[in-house]
C-alpha cells in the first residue's frame, strides 16, 4: 500500500511518521516542508503528556509557567500554570516532526501539488515535477487547501485571520489581551530567541493589523528588526460542524484541512497532531470508516460545542459585566474558578461540561470572591496560619 500525504505541517508529518513506522510506503508532498506561522506555537500538557517526544527532544523550546490575561479596560489576572506550556518556533516544530517522519521511512517531496485525481486503482497526484500514483490520500494542506474536493468546505464566516510579528527580544511570561468588540485577542508568546506578537479574530486583516500596531506602540514593543506573517485559520460556526467533510472515498482530512481548530482560542496544534495520529491508525487497522466517528469522539463534538460558546465568550455579559472581565476577576479572587482555568490552559477541561462546572460552582466562587474582597489578605493569612 502507498499513501500520499498532501501537506507537511504537524498533522501531515504526524500521520506520515506513524504510517512509515508501521511499514506503509508513505510520501509527503509539500511546497515548503517547514515554515513559520503567526501563532504562539504553544503546546499544552494535554499534547505533550500524550506525545512525550515533544518534551524529550533536543529541539529548542521555551517552558513557560507564568501568564497574564488582561480584559478590555485594563483589569488583569496572573495565572501561574501548574502544567507549563511548551513554546516552539513553528519552523523548529515543523522541522522536528518532518525529521521524525523521514527517520521512520517516509519520503519527503518538496513540490507543489497541482491536483489529485481519483482513479479505479487509487489516486494520481499531480505535482510540478510530474504525477505520482498512490492507493490512499491524506489531505493535510491546511485552511488554504488548493484541492477543494477534499477536506472541509470553508464558507463565509468559517475562518479567522491570524497575523503578527516575530520580534527580537525575550520575556518569561505569556501575555493575552482581550478587546471590547473583538472576537479574538492579542498574544505575546516568548520563544527561543524572539517573541511572537500577534492577533487573531474575525475581522479584516487590515483592521486586525491596525489594532496590533497600536497595541505594540502602547506597550513600547518596537517593530525594528521584526518579521511580519499572516495566515488564515478555520473557525467553523456551529452549523458547519454538522456537515464538516473530513473523509471520503479513499481519503481523509486532518488538522486545519479538516477544520480542527478551537473556535474560541484559535489553537490547533493538539488537534493537528491527534487527527494525524487517528488517521494513520485507521489506515493501519484498515478501519477507514471509523475515522469520522473517532474524530467526533476525540475532537469534533467538543469543538462544535465551543463554536456555540464563542460569540457569548467574546461579546456576551455575565453578572453585569463582560464575560472576559468577569473571567479574570474570578480567576484573581476564586481558587475554585482558578483551578478550572488551570485545566483549561492544560487542555484537560473540555468545553462540553464547562457551563455546568461554572454554574455548579458559582455559589462557592462568589463566596470566595466576597471573602477575598472584604477581608484583607493579611487577616486571611493570620486566620489560616499562612505566610
Amino acid at each position: 500500500m502507498k499513501v500520499a500525504v498532501l501537506g507537511g505541517g504537524p498533522s501531515g508529518a504526524m500521520a506520515a511518521e506513524k504510517l512509515a513506522a508501521a511499514g506503509i510506503q508513505t510520501v509527503v508532498f509539500d511546497e515548503k516542508l517547514a515554515w513559520e506561522k503567526p501563532c504562539g506555537g504553544g503546546l499544552t500538557w494535554k499534547a505533550y503528556s500524550q506525545y512525550p517526544f515533544l518534551v524529550e527532544g533536543a529541539t529548542p523550546k521555551k517552558t513557560v509557567t507564568d501568564s497574564i490575561l488582561t480584559a478590555p479596560g485594563g483589569p488583569s489576572a496572573r495565572l501561574k500554570l501548574d502544567h507549563p506550556i511548551l513554546i516552539y518556533s513553528r519552523f523548529d516544530l515543523n522541522a522536528m516532526l518532518l525529521n521524525r517522519a523521514a527517520a521512520a521511512g517516509a519520503q519527503l517531496e518538496r513540490t507543489r501539488v497541482l491536483g489529485a485525481d481519483r482513479t479505479d486503482n487509487g489516486w494520481n497526484i499531480r505535482t510540478k515535477q510530474g504525477t505520482v500514483n498512490a492507493d490512499f490520500c491524506i489531505m493535510a494542506a491546511g485552511a488554504r487547501n488548493p484541492i477543494r474536493s477534499l477536506g472541509t468546505e470553508l464558507t463565509q464566516g468559517d475562518s479567522m485571520t491570524a497575523l503578527g510579528y516575530f520580534v527580537p527580544g525575550d520575556r518569561d511570561q505569556i501575555d493575552i489581551q482581550f478587546f471590547a468588540g473583538l472576537a479574538g485577542y492579542i498574544w505575546i508568546f516568548p520563544r527561543c530567541g524572539h517573541l511572537s506578537v500577534g492577533i487573531c479574530g474575525k475581522e479584516p486583516a487590515s483592521s486586525l493589523r491596525a489594532r496590533l500596531d497600536r497595541y505594540m506602540a502602547e506597550q513600547g514593543i518596537s517593530k525594528a528588526g521584526a518579521t511580519y506573517y499572516g495566515h488564515v485559520l478555520p473557525s467553523l460556526e456551529s452549523r458547519a460542524w454538522k456537515s464538516n467533510r473530513v473523509a471520503g472515498d479513499g481519503w481523509m482530512a486532518v488538522g486545519d484541512a479538516a477544520g480542527l481548530v478551537d473556535p474560541i482560542t484559535g489553537e490547533g496544534l493538539y488537534y493537528a497532531l491527534r487527527s494525524g495520529d487517528l488517521a494513520a491508525q485507521a489506515i493501519i487497522d484498515g478501519s477507514y470508516d471509523r475515522y469520522p466517528l473517532q474524530l467526533h469522539q476525540d475532537i469534533s463534538d467538543d469543538l462544535e460545542f465551543a463554536s456555540r460558546l464563542a460569540d457569548h465568550f467574546y461579546n456576551g455579559s455575565f453578572l453585569w459585566g463582560s464575560v472576559t472581565s468577569r473571567m479574570l476577576q474570578f480567576t484573581r479572587l476564586s481558587p475554585t474558578f482558578r483551578a478550572m482555568m488551570q485545566e483549561l490552559f492544560a487542555g484537560t477541561q473540555p468545553y462540553l461540561g464547562l457551563r455546568e462546572r461554572v454554574f455548579g460552582n458559582l455559589g462557592k466562587s462568589l463566596r470566595e470572591i466576597a471573602w477575598n474582597k472584604l477581608i484583607p489578605r493579611s487577616a486571611q493569612a493570620n486566620s489560616n496560619g499562612l505566610h
